[in-house]
């Protein structure tokens, strides 16, 4: 017997017509490339991105054509999100970081038919656009006074013109909650990057379940800034659940650096904010070299890589701000799991409760995981066995876009490429990445935990550790750091700075000074390059 409730699909173009109807004047504030800074309301974003859907509409894009953004976090940028989807297209958002052959390749993959740019990105743009063979035209992503005075692409539009020429009072057309959605590629992966092909239906549930208390709490209360790009996994989700839950959005643009973030927090009184660890790594520099403090923040969500527990103790110790750390990945939407405690750990010491706080936390309600040997057999929720980890749920990819790369799933899970440990309480720690794993003597060495100790050492900047070949054991494990401008530190004393810490036989066979640890497009730590910088290092004998 079915219910008798009405079929409403769930669709991205409700969140914003709830928000415009519910939440009007509610601001979104946004840096931009041009330097000044816009303010404008929910009410205003609904209507505009109703223009640009019409807009859309007059230049050919119909159901399902993919259009790509190369674009910072802004207004425009908001509204594209919900024009490009609410007409049933599919949003295409591309990292401006990647090589422009990468560029090209993604967009030419996933047949973009408009792209959409900051004028950051023109010199991008110059480069790719003779490569592209299905997009039928540009947008700058300005008004009329700032375009370029001449550029190399053909034809180029600008968005402030388009939206001018449309009318208001559009009406959001209604189709198949299962229709695609958006369109994030993943680098994580090996070979060619391969789409995730979200879902409006996914995107939906993914935006409740992020906004829940006991994960991001976000609400109308809060003005939440989202450091992480919206080109990366869809600001993780936060230009959905910020509408829909009616919190105040802060856009920081181009500008990333410690004191341009330090000032949007204090002038807009945000409250949350969300980002990688790098980002937060400036910002902390930043606040502490000018003795400042931070009026309103509460809170900060950290994941794209793992939190170091110094980073963590800085916030919530030196400065009163919450960490919320998290995992998760673009095949995922991106939220998998989030550290919240529960009411039977609030009677432990700030020790303990630490000790819990640096794990990846408890899985959203909607995510499901386990950890598997090598064998395929799952292992117990003890806090020790170390397993590859495998996940599924309703916004969790079966597949990627156009089958590349075969299908992954496992028995029904997505393999992660993760190692991790899972407590009896369900909190989540990931030990490293599958390809990363230090095997010594056959035995599991945790990179990640080395490399937290390590960046704990007030000479330490960065911090990696790679397996090096031992003709003993295998693999032992090399410790590659950056130091602090003007600090010193040793070999022997970083070395000295693990006793008592870990394991001796976990001990480091070696420390590397280096001037910079190449970072990939997202802000994580590139360890195939270092692999081949470092990989045929020769350590010491005994």
């Amino acid at each position: 017997m079915l219910g008798i409730m009405q079929d409403q699909p769930l669709l991205i173009s409700s969140v914003l017509a709830h928000a415009a109807r519910h939440h009007a004047d509610t601001e979104i504030v946004s840096r931009t490339v041009e330097g000044s800074i816009h303010r404008y309301t929910y009410a205003d974003a609904h209507r505009r991105a109703g223009r640009l859907a019409r807009a859309l509409g007059a230049l050919g894009v119909g159901f399902s054509d993919r259009v790509g953004t190369l674009a910072w976090n802004g207004y425009r940028h908001f509204e594209l999100y919900y024009g490009i989807s609410g007409i049933g297209a599919v949003m295409h958002t591309i990292n401006p970081r990647l090589h422009p052959e990468q560029i090209a390749w993604i967009a030419n993959h996933a047949e973009d038919k408009l792209l959409f740019f900051d004028l950051t990105f023109l010199p991008i743009i110059e480069a790719v656009a003779p490569h592209m063979r299905t997009c039928k035209g540009f947008v700058a992503m300005t008004d009329r006074a700032h375009m370029p005075a001449s550029s190399k692409v053909a034809g180029l539009l600008c968005y402030e013109d388009l939206l001018e020429r449309e009318s208001d009072g559009f009406e959001w057309p209604t189709f198949d909650e299962n229709t695609a959605s958006s369109l994030c590629y993943t680098s994580g992966t090996t070979g060619n990057p391969k789409g995730a092909l979200y879902t409006h239906r996914s995107t939906i549930l993914h935006a409740y379940a992020s906004a829940l208390p006991d994960t991001l709490d976000c609400s109308a209360r809060d003005a939440i800034l989202p450091v992480v790009p919206m080109f990366h996994v869809n600001a993780w989700g936060l230009a959905y659940s910020c509408p829909l839950v009616g919190a105040k959005l802060v856009f920081p643009g181009p500008q990333l650096d410690g004191k341009s973030l330090h000032d949007l927090f204090e002038t807009e009184k945000v409250t949350f904010s969300a980002g990688v660890p790098t980002v937060w790594q400036g910002l902390l520099a930043y606040v502490k070299q000018n003795n400042l403090r931070f009026s309103t923040l509460s809170r900060t969500v950290i994941g794209g890589s793992s939190c170091p527990p110094a980073m963590i103790k800085a916030f919530q110790d030196d400065y009163g701000v919450r960490v919320l750390h998290a995992w998760g990945m673009t095949e995922m939407s991106p939220l998998g799991t989030v550290c919240n405690l529960k009411t039977k750990h609030l009677g432990l010491t700030k020790d303990e409760q630490f000790g819990i706080e640096v794990t990846q936390g408890r899985a959203v309600y909607g995510v499901d995981m386990k950890i598997v040997g090598d064998d395929g057999q799952e292992l117990p929720w003890d806090g020790k066995s170390f397993g590859n980890l495998l996940v599924r749920g309703p916004w969790v990819v079966k597949g990627y876009f156009k089958g590349e790369g075969g299908d992954p799933l496992v028995d029904g899970w997505f393999p992660t490429g993760d190692v991790a440990t899972i407590s009896p309480d369900g909190f989540m720690t990931i030990t490293d990445r599958s390809k990363d794993v230090i095997k010594s003597g056959g035995e599991w060495i945790s990179s990640i935990d080395l490399e937290n100790i390590a960046v704990a050492h007030p000479a330490v900047l960065q911090a990696a550790v790679i397996g090096v070949a031992h003709p003993k054991w295998d693999e032992r494990p090399l410790l590659i750091v950056v130091r602090k401008p003007g600090a010193q530190v040793t070999r022997e004393e970083l070395l000295g700075f693990y006793d008592g810490k870990i394991a001796k036989w976990w001990l480091p066979d070696d420390v590397v000074f280096t001037d910079a640890i190449p970072l990939g497009a997202t802000g994580k730590m590139l360890k195939t390059k270092l692999r081949e910088q470092f990989g045929s290092h020769r350590l010491p004998t005994a």
